[in-house]
């Protein structure tokens, strides 16, 4: 029928066929497969035959089989019972739908293959399929050129011998028939290709990532980052240590691999250079590194700016950061009711970015609620900035902040209406004795596009409830408030805290404003270049208090068909949650989400420790309370669906004005470990993003001659994974630590400050003192 394994060659996919059931059998279990990820997986194709030069792109040959993906949502009530049922019911239509192949996906679902029926066309093959088996297929994954990322054998649940038989075959394509045999034979390649991770090869052959040799990267790699130079014996530990770090992500977190491939620089006993690789490997993961994108793109330029004057594939290079952006996507739990529909509005490449849209909108629906957070009673107050360049998506949280915010703009607008006929009055009566009074109405969600009187105005009027702000553009507040940035940086960062705000003038006429507690959240979306134009002071505090989120870069992503819009089901469910938030009203003490806080701060600590990241480690105390407050939000959100769920949305209403205390009861049972789990990914989220854009304007700022706090040492760029401590000996001196120091931070390090962080060090347990002025380190 069709079974061809999908390899890279010059960038670009090409297809080779997998002869029969032993040959497939083996290729799952390589130890490569077996110890990826999923984007690291063999890659196999079941619908089409490739392209008379064997690449896959384009393809329209079909073959005699159809591979059909089926996808649960994991985070659906029903997904275990879903998955329980597909192989009971593929398997008992075996028959009737002629299954050549059935295997458990790597995460969500299933794969299958059958015959195809030829008088049909892929998609109505997909659709009679999905009618017998009652079962969904993914509407994403309908060209038959789509790709499946193959398990181990374990999950290989059922093959037929007839999947592997090409002999004989005619088929249809674009331009009339043609013969499988014959295409066969012109496409079969040879299985001693160098193949990449992506491929089918033991590791021994292994050179190359999508097409690309692993050579060529380690290559640009130095070219890049240390004058093309390789390491030398004064700094091999360090730098292979560094490169380990970041090939990690694009070695299937592989440690024969990473050993294949990382030569042993100027002399490197082979057991040293292991334990460089070890250490980067219990590194904590996270995205791709930055660092690394930069050299895959620069790789990405020159194929497509070849001297020759042929460009080269890149759709593999495309693909990986693609999926990479879907990181902190993947490890979110399962998000609740209106929240998940939010997700599902915009996609999965703008989850992070919607769930930080929005949490401003919940805490300011909850306006009553309270949270303790480090023994100190915090209101949900949020501050947020979505950045990413123009037509990177920010457009679609729009429609999804409104639809949160819907029934507090109705009311709005009937005291904007009442405002109308006053100032109708007061036109009207302009020459009268006596004036109309004006009304004081707490209108709550406030245009950006406001002068600081008015807008402070506005904010006194609330009735002690929260005011909110949402701007699709930020420069509409770098215009507006151009000469008054400084009172827009201090509004909000006592809007953040939750503090009270006056503002005093002479003339009865003028605005005078007097507000116990500030309660105004806020979110803006613009471009990066806006926010530096929002954000100009970074030692003021403003900044830390803003949870930044970033739209993917998409500039090479090819138009397709959009798939995510609100739906109008989405827009309800969305409605029933935010209906019932303003009915939970008290102090709650979750103990469990403290921990989880206090946890991550410590890890943080320790990490900015090691690398004595003054900058990193101070981004985490405001990161830590914003966090919680969005973990409240969200719980909050479960508490509204549990309600919900259980009594509907007038029965859940009616319990939360009859027990007033029912929503705290049910939020402390929402402390779960798997629930809980978000908090890591929400402040991982936060503290990149600030990084990504702040890190070298707060260093800057901090060591201008004009900061009137202690100096500090000029700092150069550093990721996460670029630590003074892992690049130290296990047994060092105090001037090799000096020599790091200064590599890292600057030539201006002095042995003070070497002797401080080596005493914090000490002081934590991470070294213990040796004779002859040495230390060892004890993790």
């Amino acid at each position: 029928m069709s079974a061809f394994i999908i390899y890279y060659q010059d960038g670009a996919k090409h297809m080779r066929p997998v002869n029969d059931e032993t040959e497939c059998r083996l290729v799952r279990d390589t130890e490569h497969n077996r110890r990826s990820d999923k984007h690291h997986m063999v890659q196999m194709n079941y619908s089409c035959l490739p392209n008379a030069d064997g690449t896959l792109k384009g393809s329209t040959r079909m073959s005699r089989s159809v591979g059909m993906d089926i996808d649960f949502d994991p985070k659906a009530p029903d997904y275990e019972q879903k998955m329980a049922s597909v192989p009971d019911l593929v398997m008992g239509k075996k028959d009737e739908l002629g299954l050549l192949m059935l295997e458990r996906s790597a995460n969500k679902g299933y794969h299958i293959a059958f015959r195809r029926k030829p008088e049909l066309s892929q998609e109505e093959n997909l659709k009679w399929a999905s009618q017998l088996l009652g079962v969904q297929y993914d509407k994403g994954a309908k060209d038959i050129t789509r790709v499946f990322f193959t398990p181990p054998c374990e999950k290989l649940l059922f093959v037929d011998a007839d999947l592997f038989d090409n002999d004989g075959v005619v088929l249809r394509c674009c331009d009339g028939e043609i013969s499988s045999s014959a295409a066969q034979q012109t496409n079969t390649i040879s299985t001693q290709q160098h193949l990449t991770p992506t491929s089918t090869s033991t590791p021994q052959h292994t050179t190359s990532y999508l097409g690309i040799p692993y050579a060529d990267i380690i290559r640009k790699w130095w070219a890049m980052y240390n004058d093309s130079q390789e390491p030398v014996r004064s700094n091999r530990n360090t730098l292979t240590f560094e490169l380990a770090v970041n090939l990690r992500h694009i070695c299937g977190f592989d440690r024969q691999l990473l050993d294949s491939i990382i030569p042993c620089y100027d002399g490197f006993p082979e057991a040293e250079k292991l334990a460089c690789i070890d250490s980067a490997l219990s590194e904590k993961r996270t995205q791709m590194p930055k660092r690394l994108k930069d050299v895959l793109l620069a790789l990405r330029h020159e194929r497509i700016t070849g001297a020759d004057g042929e460009q080269a594939e890149t759709d593999g290079i495309d693909e990986a950061l693609a999926q990479d952006e879907l990181f902190y996507y993947n490890s979110l739990p399962r998000m609740p009711q209106g929240v998940k529909d939010s997700i599902d509005a915009v996609g999965p490449a703008l989850a992070l970015p919607v769930l930080t849209a929005i949490c401003p909108v919940i805490g300011m629906l909850a306006t009553g609620v309270k949270v303790d957070v480090h023994g100190k009673m915090n209101s949900l107050n949020l501050i947020s900035y979505i950045a990413g360049d123009f037509a990177s998506g920010k457009g679609s949280i729009d429609p999804v902040v409104e639809e949160w915010t819907q029934e507090v703009r109705a009311m709005d607008k009937m005291y904007q209406q009442q405002e109308d006929e006053w100032r109708a009055k007061k036109r009207a009566a302009k020459n009268k004795k006596e004036q109309p009074e004006e009304p004081k109405l707490p209108v709550r969600c406030l245009t950006l596009n406001n002068t600081v009187a008015n807008l402070a105005e506005r904010l006194a009027n609330t009735n002690g409830q929260h005011a909110f702000s949402f701007t699709p553009e930020a420069d509409t507040v770098a215009q507006k408030w151009r000469s008054a940035m400084s009172d827009f940086s201090v509004m909000l960062r006592q809007a953040y805290d939750g503090t009270s705000y006056e503002r005093e003038a002479r003339s009865a006429e003028a605005v005078n404003v007097h507000i116990d507690r500030l309660l105004w959240n806020v979110v803006m979306c613009g471009t990066p270049d806006a926010l530096y134009r929002v954000v100009t002071n970074y030692t003021d505090g403003f900044q830390s208090r803003i949870a930044i989120a970033r739209t993917p870069d998409n500039t090479f992503t090819p138009l397709t068909e959009n798939l995510h819009v609100l739906t109008e089901r989405q827009r309800e469910r969305i409605r029933q949650i935010a209906h019932l938030l303003p009915l939970m009203q008290g102090e709650v003490v979750l103990p469990k989400l403290e921990a989880k806080g206090r946890q991550w701060l410590e890890q943080v600590r320790l990490e900015t420790m090691k690398n004595d990241d003054k900058v990193k480690a101070r981004q985490r105390f405001r990161i830590c309370p914003t966090t919680m407050r969005m973990m409240t939000c969200l719980m909050l959100c479960r508490v509204a669906a549990q309600l919900i769920d259980r009594h509907g949305l007038t029965g859940a209403e009616t319990r939360l004005k009859q027990q007033p205390g029912l929503w705290k009861e049910l939020i402390v049972k929402q402390q779960q470990p798997s629930f809980l789990a978000a908090f890591d990914v929400l402040a991982d989220y936060q503290i990149d993003n600030a990084l990504h854009f702040f890190r070298d304007r707060i260093e800057a700022a901090f060591s201008s001659k004009d900061y009137c706090g202690r100096a500090v040492s000029e700092r150069t760029k550093r990721g996460r994974n670029d630590s003074i401590f892992e690049r130290l000996d296990t047994t060092f001196s105090f001037e090799q630590a000096l020599q790091h120091s200064i590599a890292v931070k600057g030539a201006n390090t002095s042995r003070n400050a070497v002797h401080q962080m080596l005493k914090n060090w000490r002081k934590q347990g991470l070294i213990v003192d040796l004779q002859n002025l040495k230390y060892q380190k004890t993790l």
